[in-house]
């Protein structure tokens, strides 16, 4: 059994939940329940393999290990029933900057990229950075707080100008597992107007509840060869510091146009410890991602059951997949600085305010609770105090 109860002291290691704090929250005494990774000990078998690597005493240049993309690919198979050929697969140096390097390859200044807020905001800010115009096709929010794909807004959204969609697959903040019905509905859609879907999948080892993740390039042969697919390790096993990401893309003539540029710059050519903290991951990681999801269902448990008792202004939604919690607080009737402030100055808690996912995102936040029960406590209590100043 692992202890995913420890509290571990991550103060001095430069991590960037608590190092920007100042920066980005204007004070260094709140309690970091933001950036998506956990604070559980990354697990022994990863830290073994890499200690045995540093036994070596040169980090020289290395080839890629010829079990490493046969490790992955048994790894999707087994867990999402994705057969993926080794030659629709590489590496790249981060999903964000994929994301970006897509957009380059594959669309030019003023091209048009669609996103489905609220949702994870590099997915906006990367296009506009990139001189991308963002095209918004906002999820349909239900009453009982659940969300689905709007096409009727979808198809009057798109024009000739649109080349990009990039889907949240399982979605985040929100924690969806996309439907196959609703994935294979997407792919005809993009696939009858030319677009390209870039699907970041980097939570799909992280479905909860007995759940099961739907990889969008499986669903159908229009998806396949009409998509890039990001995954990594990374959030699963809290190794986010460690870049061990990668693309699959079906589609011959996408690959060829993608992975030459990747080649041509030398981009998809794995770090020293990608291939063996991956490979550890996926070999003996199963028991306990096992024992962690279980652990992260009993916390999204906790924030449940202590908003019906004690803050029934706040309903959260719970996750389909992934360790983050969209709560929703448009009940206590505040504004988005006032909320802010509630969070920030009131309660000293640092979350991701609902604003920055887009539209939709208004008088929500978004809670990490990859940590100790005693810290999810902790966090509740001050909440519920706070309020109660109000």
């Amino acid at each position: 059994m692992y202890d995913f109860d420890q509290v571990i002291d991550r103060r001095g290691t430069h991590a960037l939940a608590l190092d920007v704090l100042k920066e980005r929250y204007g004070r260094p005494d709140l309690l970091p329940m933001w950036v998506a990774d956990m604070d559980f000990a990354t697990p022994d078998f990863i830290l073994d393999a890499l200690r045995a690597r540093l036994d070596h005493p040169i980090l020289g240049y290395t080839l890629t290990p010829e079990d490493y993309w046969p490790t992955v690919i048994a790894w999707i198979k087994s867990h999402h029933s994705w057969q993926v050929e080794q030659e629709w697969i590489t590496f790249i140096p981060g999903i964000v900057k994929g994301i970006g390097m897509v957009i380059n390859v594959f669309t030019q200044e003023g091209d048009k990229v669609i996103i489905q807020p609220p949702v994870y905001h590099p997915f906006r800010l990367t296009p506009l950075g990139n001189r991308r115009e963002v095209v918004f096709n906002p999820l349909i929010r239900h009453d009982d707080g659940t969300y689905a794909m709007d096409f009727d807004n979808l198809e009057q959204v798109c024009d000739d100008r649109c080349k990009v969609l990039i889907l949240s697959n399982p979605h985040n903040p929100a924690g969806i597992l996309w439907d196959r019905a609703t994935l294979a509905r997407l792919a005809d859609f993009c696939q009858k107007h030319h677009l390209l879907v870039i699907s970041d999948e980097i939570h799909c080892d992280m479905a909860l509840w007995g759940l099961h993740h739907i990889p969008f390039g499986s669903v159908s042969e229009a998806a396949a060869q009409c998509s890039i697919t990001f995954g990594a390790p990374s959030k699963t096993f809290n190794m986010a510091g460690v870049v061990s990401s990668w693309a699959i893309v079906p589609n011959k003539e996408i690959r060829s146009k993608f992975y030459s540029w990747l080649t041509a710059n030398e981009l998809d050519e794995p770090t020293l410890f990608a291939p063996i903290a991956t490979m550890a991951a996926l070999r003996y990681g199963e028991p306990w991602r096992q024992q962690m999801l279980s652990y992260v269902e009993g916390n999204v448990k906790y924030v449940e059951d202590f908003c019906t008792a004690q803050l029934p202004m706040i309903k959260p939604l719970r996750p389909q997949a992934s360790f983050l919690i969209w709560l929703d607080c448009r009940r206590l009737g505040l504004d988005h600085s006032q909320l802010n402030d509630l969070f920030i100055n009131k309660a000293h808690l640092a979350l991701n305010d609902g604003e920055m996912f887009g539209p939709g995102g208004e008088g929500y936040m978004r809670l990490n609770v990859g940590c100790s029960r005693k810290l999810v406590a902790q966090a509740m209590l001050q909440l519920r105090d706070a309020i109660k100043r109000l």
